[in-house]
């Protein structure tokens, strides 16, 4: 499926890099056996960082699941249709979000104790965590796909499994998973359709 934009041809980015962020990107299934390295995990992080969180919070925590021993706690917990996809990723990153983010605004909001706006209130800690740290994990992916890497973001697993492997004080908790690596193109299948704007959006 080929897509096309005109609207894209005053963009300000290239033309290239809206394919490969955007118009000709994919959710790979399968990948090639180029390991993501450690200078590229970092570079990673250090972009997706810049995403806007709520109040500057960051909640977002990611784990790089790389070496065959964190693959092997991993897996137990990933739904069967995943297994293969996780097994055979030189990455799988779980996305969590830290439950006492907050504690952490003396660093992160500088100019204003924020803490007091959160302390006490783990209906608005939960809401913030989930919306933020979903933010933060879709940040994860645009930097991938700046760096030349490829992303097969999924749910199907265990949260409650993996939150036990990995995470057991309970601070962390896990949203979603999403592997990266270098794509094997021969996984991919057909391109689904998107909504239209006028199926999925109001302009009032």
């Amino acid at each position: 499926m080929t897509v096309t934009a005109d609207p894209l041809d005053a963009a300000p980015l290239d033309a290239a890099t809206m394919d490969r962020l955007f118009l000709q990107a994919r959710s790979h299934n399968a990948w090639t056996d180029r390991r993501v390295d450690d200078r590229t995990v970092r570079a990673l992080y250090d972009l997706a960082r810049w995403g806007p969180t709520a109040a500057n919070g960051n909640p977002g925590r990611f784990v790089f699941v790389r070496s065959a021993a964190a693959k092997q706690r991993l897996l137990p917990h990933v739904n069967p249709g995943n297994v293969d996809k996780v097994a055979t990723a030189p990455c799988t990153v779980i996305i969590a979000g830290d439950t006492r983010f907050h504690e952490l605004f003396p660093k992160l909001f500088p100019a204003r104790d924020m803490r007091a706006a959160f302390e006490g209130k783990p209906a608005l800690i939960e809401e913030t965590v989930a919306r933020s740290s979903t933010l933060q994990g879709a940040y994860l992916m645009i930097a991938a796909r700046l760096l030349g890497l490829d992303c097969g973001p999924m749910s199907g697993f265990d949260k409650a499994g993996l939150d036990a492997e990995f995470f057991p004080d309970g601070r962390w908790r896990s949203n979603f998973l999403c592997n990266i690596g270098y794509g094997d193109a021969q996984g991919l299948f057909p391109r689904n359709p998107r909504l239209d704007f006028e199926e999925a959006c109001l302009d009032l």
